[in-house]
């Protein structure tokens, strides 16, 4: 099996006409990454799994045909989801990120609204700044309606208050981050993927920002409600969840003593 420097992971719900563009465009970012960071001769590299949540549509099986010739294609189900819907984006990101082999994970969207090209300038963000996380900020280019920038607004405002988190677009799913950040994140909790970035700085590891494109939504349906409630009120109980964490967590580096190395 050849080594895995970067891993790329991406959520999937219904996300059948995007699931092929998808694996194109990330393969051709995946591997200018692994040109930046390094790869041994002979290897891709790199990975992209894909987790089918709870798909009704057909996107786990054009995967699966995908994958046949892409022996760097990897695809995860989720089970025991609800009948119709998954188990959501923080679940599915559990599971890729202890799924994941390289020792740098990406994450992004699966609805192309994310641009994997964005993955090669965060790469060498990451090299220049050596930091631990490159979190993508799209609040530069997206367009959205009054009702999607009140939320922000106010969310960023809770967030600052209770969290002191100083990101700007936390919703953004695109990233790289070290692998040992994503498979100790609680993402077995619903909404936890929004805080992914203060989670990590909460955890002492240092992240940076990096603008980067957001493209309209051309197939599929949003997952996600529209009002300001709907989306506000459950982020901020959230907020008081992640703030709770926060308090309690301690360190858990820790070594083995008191053996002497046999010669």
């Amino acid at each position: 099996m050849s080594q895995v420097v970067f891993t790329v992971v991406a959520p999937a719900h219904n996300e059948q006409e995007n699931v092929a563009p998808l694996v194109d465009e990330v393969e051709r970012a995946a591997r200018g990454v692994v040109e930046v960071m390094g790869t041994p001769d002979g290897s891709d590299g790199f990975e992209f799994i894909v987790v089918d949540d709870g798909s009704t549509d057909d996107t786990q099986q054009l995967l699966l045909d995908l994958a046949r010739e892409r022996p760097w294609l990897r695809v995860i189900t989720m089970r025991d989801t609800p009948p119709g819907k998954g188990n959501g984006q923080s679940a599915a990101f559990h599971a890729a990120f202890r799924s994941s082999r390289g020792a740098w994970v990406a994450s992004l969207d699966a609805d192309l609204q994310n641009d994997p090209a964005d993955l090669v300038a965060m790469a060498k963000l990451q090299q220049e700044t050596n930091a631990d996380m490159v979190q993508g900020d799209r609040s530069a280019n997206r367009r959205d309606n009054v009702v999607r920038r009140v939320g922000s607004i106010v969310g960023r405002i809770f967030r600052r208050m209770l969290l002191k988190d100083t990101i700007r677009d936390t919703g953004c799913s695109l990233r790289i981050m070290r692998r040992e950040i994503a498979v100790r994140l609680p993402m077995e909790f619903r909404g936890a993927h929004r805080f992914i970035p203060v989670t990590a700085r909460q955890m002492g590891y240092q992240v940076v920002e990096m603008a980067v494109n957001h493209r309209p939504r051309t197939a599929g349906e949003t997952k996600y409600g529209m009002g300001v409630i709907q989306r506000a009120l459950p982020g901020l109980i959230d907020c008081f969840a992640i703030r709770w964490m926060g308090n309690r967590r301690r360190p858990v580096t820790h070594e083995e003593v008191g053996r002497e190395t046999e010669g």
